[in-house]
């Protein structure tokens, strides 16, 4: 047993591999467990292949850049980094980034400097939404490459959207899916009984509670993921399809004007009256912790019980979806077109990817990040382990995290962000 196997308790399959078998997105319950299926096709071609991949792997250093905002976070993928170089002679550094943006940017330059299939700086990057689009556009990523990897017959692409499609973007085999989310609100039950799942509910909620809360700032992934969820919830049903199609500078301010005329209101009584803000998520978090605000987000339903397992947040702390639905999407890792350390970079992967590191992933006492496995594809041996994380009390229902919802497109997010900073960091 190593290290990854620190997991005990009782827990439904269903809700253990809900997502890797789309229950959360679709409201349905989990596949029947089957015997893990035999490869072929493209699964085989990746098993016999495989051997060629690890001997070019050996010796090799991959340089993974990844958001590297939250410390447990961090923990995890340096403890899988050790597994791999233990097993297979591969060296992973990671490149910790404040905003994947800026290794995007740099892969970019690179390649504009002429290094566009070796010479590069990153060798796998931490990846989705408008920064896929960046480079996919671009044609700046390798592959296809996610059917050479032996574990990723563990993934069943037709079961959710999300990990066949990223943003508007068909995957195509260019990322390989390694968690999934959705975005919700942290709350202390003793404190908000009654959390505002609505913008009107929650701009209620601020005023009744002057300076008690707060978001982070935009470009920060939660931040933005802020932006966008009230703008898809600000917007008549008729309007929202708009959001499936690249922003049109012409169109965009009035149809985000409920948007903005949302924030304008909130302002005045959000914490520092809203000339301050948060940097990051985790930021965020601490100010929750620390009794400076009251409410929180997440994109990882399982935050409030890994909070409350390592002490952070109290036990009554929890996490509930919107009104409506909430933002989902999948994170994905992805090898750059002029990355020097390929075969590494896909050894690694391939660990990511595997029910031992998956299952680690999803206990909330490591990480609490939703698996993309799918149950009905992993052997029975492999149920077990997930059958028996305690996800614990705190980790959201079905009922409670709703129906997943998708991203607008990623020129969205960009939009959002030059917008938000023109009129709220503009002094």
């Amino acid at each position: 047993m190593t290290l990854w196997m620190r997991i005990g308790g009782r827990v439904a399959l269903a809700v253990a591999l809900a997502w890797g078998a789309a229950a959360h997105a679709a409201g349905t319950t989990a596949p029947a467990p089957q015997p893990a299926p035999k490869p072929q096709g493209a699964q085989l071609r990746a098993q016999t292949d495989w051997q060629a991949v690890l001997d070019e792997a050996r010796g090799q250093t991959v340089r993974f850049n990844a958001w590297g905002g939250d410390p447990d976070i961090n923990e995890f993928i340096e403890r899988v980094a050790a597994e791999t170089e233990g097993c297979c002679d591969v060296v992973v550094e990671l490149v910790k980034l404040a905003d994947t943006a800026e290794a995007v940017a740099r892969i970019k330059a690179e390649a504009a400097a002429g290094r566009k299939t070796e010479g590069g700086s990153v060798d796998l990057i931490w990846i989705n939404g408008e920064n896929f689009a960046a480079l996919r556009t671009a044609d700046l990523l390798w592959g296809p490459m996610l059917d050479r990897l032996p574990n990723a017959r563990f993934i069943d692409l037709g079961a959710n959207p999300a990990l066949a499609r990223d943003g508007s973007l068909p995957v195509d085999g260019y990322e390989v899916p390694w968690g999934l989310s959705q975005f919700g609100l942290v709350y202390d039950r003793a404190v908000t009984p009654e959390p505002p799942r609505s913008p009107a509910a929650l701009a209620d909620w601020i005023e009744a509670h002057p300076g008690r809360f707060t978001y982070p700032a935009p470009p920060d992934f939660i931040g933005s993921a802020f932006l966008k969820q009230m703008l898809i919830m600000l917007l008549p049903k008729e309007k929202r399809p708009a959001l499936a199609r690249p922003a049109d500078p012409a169109k965009a301010p009035g149809l985000t004007a409920p948007l903005w005329a949302w924030l304008d209101r909130i302002r005045p009584a959000m914490w520092r009256e809203g000339r301050a803000f948060p940097p990051n998520g985790p930021a965020l978090e601490r100010m929750q912790a620390d009794g400076a605000v009251d409410l929180g987000f997440t994109f990882h339903p399982g935050q409030a019980a890994s909070a409350i397992a390592s002490g952070l947040m109290p036990a009554s702390t929890r996490v509930i979806g919107w009104s409506g639905g909430s933002i989902a999407n999948a994170h994905f890792i992805a090898i750059p077109a002029n990355a020097d350390a390929k075969a590494g970079a896909m050894v690694f992967a391939n660990m990511l990817i595997s029910p031992e590191v998956q299952a680690a992933k999803l206990d909330p006492l490591i990480w609490g990040d939703m698996t993309v496995l799918s149950a009905g594809r992993l052997s029975a041996e492999d149920r077990a382990v997930f059958r028996d994380i305690d996800l614990g009390p705190a980790w959201p229902s079905e009922e409670e995290l709703g129906p997943a919802i998708p991203e607008p497109h990623p020129s969205w997010t960009d939009w959002l962000e030059a917008e938000w900073a023109r009129r709220y960091l503009a002094g």
